[in-house]
């Protein structure tokens, strides 16, 4: 197949165990696992095998590499990189934390990820407050421009919280977080970020940014494994209330044989916010090498290739009359085509499946996501099955 356009970085497929012949162009709904990420999982569970060899200092040595990887990742200080099990724990152990004043409301935005929806609905029903919901209006030309400038025209002084995703998971409108944090800062707002379709494929400094929480799940852009979740939260947070007490956020907690002397404190930064049994001597490890080696490819470098790889996905779409947002308000790593009305969504997935090309149906949205693991033909096959 001869190369009509050129790629800053080779394919990685080569790294992963996706079948040949399949076109895998659905990151964004889960990611496959590297064959490294696979073996240290299989060497943990070896190690579980015979916990002779698990060390008290073990439960907590594990977890050092991945929050200091995640922080270089975000650009923040390890000591505020939390480990959980989910977006939906992480929304929950920042925002039963914000206060309420009288007269306050929550903002997000429409078709938001119901794991942010609903953390913010409860705090609202908590405290007898509204729940403003800034949509997306499909009729514009530059619909993510628009979206981003009602955003920031919605937030004021009593808007107690923003929850939100860096890139929407419908249709990867891409938000100026700089923008929208500067505005926050600016009137008290807390910025509360689900970064899991953005996290490890697109560069973020949550400083710059004026993020106050940055959640994450782990088992898409992170590409490790499932039921693992990371999350930056502010130094503002560290005498929050934790969702749960576990004994290894404790500040003696390294001792066995003290656990029963009980004390008041956590250890520093956002560490009480761990899920108890963070040392997952499984999943630490896989999540740890994966972490690894995104940071090996780097970032900028993950996006650059979904820039060039999706470019005639772009083009294509804007010879067909398919609306698309302008390139300031769109990842690269995520692409939402909105079907004509009308169309059987579902009939169409299978007619890509059948041609073993493989993306999301979310509401009207057919969900590109493309990853070190796509090649051109991937990109060719999904043209020639949507033509068809």
């Amino acid at each position: 197949m001869s190369v009509f356009f050129r790629i800053p970085m080779n394919c990685q497929k080569h790294l992963f165990q996706l079948p040949d012949g399949i076109h895998y162009l659905n990151c964004a709904y889960m990611s496959p696992l590297l064959k490294s990420v696979e073996e240290r999982g299989i060497e943990g569970m070896r190690l579980k095998r015979n916990p002779l060899a698990i060390k008290p200092v073990d439960f907590f040595t594990g977890v050092v590499s991945v929050r200091q990887k995640f922080a270089q990742m975000v650009q923040c200080d390890p000591a505020q990189v939390a480990v959980m099990p989910a977006v939906s724990y992480g929304m929950n152990s920042v925002i039963r934390n914000i206060p309420y004043r009288i007269g306050q409301h929550a903002l997000t935005l429409s078709e938001e990820f119901p794991s942010c929806y609903y953390t913010a609905k409860r705090w609202c029903k908590d405290h007898g407050a509204e729940l403003r919901v800034v949509a997306r209006k499909d009729d514009l030309p530059h619909k993510g421009r628009d979206w981003n400038d009602r955003i920031l025209e919605a937030i004021n002084k009593d808007t107690a919280f923003v929850v939100m995703a860096s890139v929407h998971w419908m249709n990867g409108t891409k938000f100026d977080l700089e923008e929208i944090g500067t505005r926050c800062r600016e009137v008290g707002t807390k910025l509360i970020v689900d970064g899991s379709q953005s996290v490890g494929a697109l560069p973020i400094d949550v400083k710059k940014a004026n993020i106050d929480a940055l959640i994450c799940a782990a088992y898409k852009w992170l590409m490790g494994p499932y039921s693992t979740a990371l999350s930056y939260i502010h130094e503002d947070f560290n005498e929050g209330i934790p969702l749960e007490e576990s004994w290894m956020t404790r500040t003696n907690a390294e001792r066995f044989d003290r656990l029963t002397n009980y004390v008041e404190g956590y250890k520093p930064g956002a560490v009480r916010f761990d899920v108890g049994q963070s040392s997952n001597f499984i999943f630490l490890p896989m999540l740890d090498e994966a972490l690894g080696q995104l940071l090996e490819w780097g970032v900028e470098e993950i996006q650059e290739y979904g820039r060039v790889l999706g470019k005639p996905l772009i083009d294509y779409f804007l010879e067909k009359g398919t609306p698309v947002d302008d390139e300031e308000h769109r990842a690269h790593h995520l692409l939402g085509l909105q079907l004509p009305e009308n169309t059987d969504g579902e009939a169409l997935m299978e007619e890509l499946q059948s041609r073993n090309v493989f993306v999301s149906l979310r509401g009207s949205n057919i969900r590109i996501s493309i990853n070190v693991f796509n090649s051109e033909e991937d990109v060719q096959e999904l043209i020639a099955a949507l033509n068809r």
